[in-house]
């Protein structure tokens, strides 16, 4: 299992100002953790309680759905494409990148076993849209596009172009090469993907998309490129029963939620720093960003009142942000709590040469990177508390599919505990459907003209 460490956050280590008494917290929050970790369980099967998601690790028949697939079209693409922004992508980049080799779309086809390469279009800058189309050969592209509204003009504008230029290059053979991830019954793409003929996959109700990963939003792709998805399953599984213990002195995700909820509000760390101790779950910080950010950054609490909070979150990564960001949070303001995630066994050892001993770098021959990495990562564990600055560690015994599941699981069950405690709806986002629906109206759709003479107004007001 992972493990956290949250000894730095003690005021026995960085000192009382800014420091807590971890141990009498826990004791006093004992019962609120009960409350509310039996009350998550006990409605995450009512409709309209956006808490599917904790049941996904056990949805057999799409992992049997998923599986079928993937066998059925291995062999016959080189490229996934996978269209998507936000939950829709950002989940299953984490997941890729961190599961695959490294740099899996450069390897060879006998390197990746014959696997196809997986490229993401999560955003709609036309350069790199452009770039990216000119360089793959479409007809040897298996596109999935995913949204559960089906709606989602970046999403939807993505699939408009492939679509149009795989019907030009494979005439009707065309729809062999989507696969469709929507909602089960309503939203233009599933009217589309029915109409079309394409093979779909269904986003459940009550998922949000930061909360989709461990759906066929995620799923499908992985399987496509190889990557075992009963071990992720096992993984979710095996964290699901841990954190369902209503201990808060055994269970890490109420552990870190309340550590961090405790932390902004009384100690003045509004800002969350995510800094994985590997390039390859560099995108995990991405994912957590989302998901910390739009479930706990809410105008209005339960109720009612206006509370304007959640905390920010910031994505790095070590060692290489020790060299841009470290003397910001060791010397500038003390606002934050920093989250170190910790690999203790990488999937390779590369040894440094013992060369130049007569020089100041002669210190390092005969160590490995592997060493200097973990190096790296305590000493500025270290170097954080003798500046007072509050740290957690987490710690995965190596990367593969059951430990990030874990990882990944932990995390969505720690951001719905933090919710409970800030007391806000941690699953709605009206910030972003405001910006949405002003997207519909400038670019014309039918139904927002009153708005998009509105917000036409605003902007010449600016």
């Amino acid at each position: 299992m992972i493990r956290l460490d949250y000894r730095s956050v003690d005021s026995n280590i960085i000192g009382n100002e800014h420091g807590l008494n971890i141990q009498e917290e826990f004791a006093n929050y004992k019962d609120t953790i009960i409350r509310i970790i039996a009350d998550l369980n006990q409605r995450k099967d009512k409709p309209g309680q956006w808490l599917q998601w904790m049941n996904l690790g056990y949805n057999e028949e799409t992992v049997w759905y998923v599986k079928e697939y993937a066998s059925m079209v291995e062999g016959r693409f080189d490229n996934i494409l996978v269209l998507g922004i936000g939950g829709s992508a950002l989940g299953g980049l984490a997941v890729t990148e961190a599961l695959l080799k490294p740099y899996w779309n450069f390897l060879t086809p006998e390197q990746r076993n014959n696997f196809p390469r997986i490229f993401f279009l999560d955003n709609i800058d036309p350069d790199s849209i452009n770039g990216l189309l000119e360089t793959l050969d479409l007809k040897k592209t298996l596109v999935n596009v995913i949204t559960k509204s089906g709606s989602t003009a970046e999403t939807m504008a993505q699939y408009m172009i492939v679509k149009d230029k795989l019907e030009q290059e494979l005439g009707d053979d065309y729809r062999k090469n989507i696969v469709a991830t929507t909602d089960k019954q309503t939203g233009v793409l599933r009217q589309l993907a029915d109409q079309e003929g394409y093979k779909t996959f269904v986003v459940p109700d009550d998922v949000g998309g930061r909360f989709s990963v461990f759906s066929a939003v995620g799923l499908l792709p992985f399987a496509l490129v190889g990557i075992d998805i009963d071990e992720i399953i096992q993984g979710i599984k095996d964290m699901d029963l841990a954190l369902k213990n209503t201990d808060i002195f055994e269970n890490i995700a109420a552990q870190n939620a309340l550590i961090h909820y405790l932390m902004d509000t009384k100690k003045g760390k509004n800002i969350s720093v995510m800094m994985p101790y590997s390039s390859r779950l560099k995108y995990i910080s991405d994912w957590y960003v989302q998901l910390w950010a739009e479930s706990l950054g809410k105008a209005y609490n339960n109720n009612g009142e206006v509370v304007h909070i959640g905390p920010t979150p910031v994505k790095a990564v070590g060692a290489t942000d020790q060299h841009s960001q470290i003397q910001l949070y060791n010397e500038g303001p003390n606002n934050k709590i920093i989250n170190f995630i910790r690999v203790e066994k990488f999937d390779t050892i590369l040894e440094i040469p013992k060369i130049f001993e007569y020089t100041g770098i002669g210190y390092l021959g005969g160590k490995t990177v592997n060493d200097l990495m973990n190096a790296e990562a305590d000493s500025t564990r270290v170097s954080l508390a003798d500046y007072s600055r509050p740290t957690i560690t987490i710690t995965l015994p190596e990367i593969n599919g059951y430990n990030i599941a874990q990882l990944l699981y932990m995390f969505e069950v720690q951001t719905a505990i933090a919710g409970e405690l800030y007391n806000i709806d941690t699953f709605n986002q009206p910030g972003v459907e405001q910006a949405k629906n002003y997207t519909y109206a400038l670019m014309g759709r039918s139904g927002y003209e009153e708005s998009a003479t509105e917000i036409q107004n605003k902007m010449f007001a600016v």
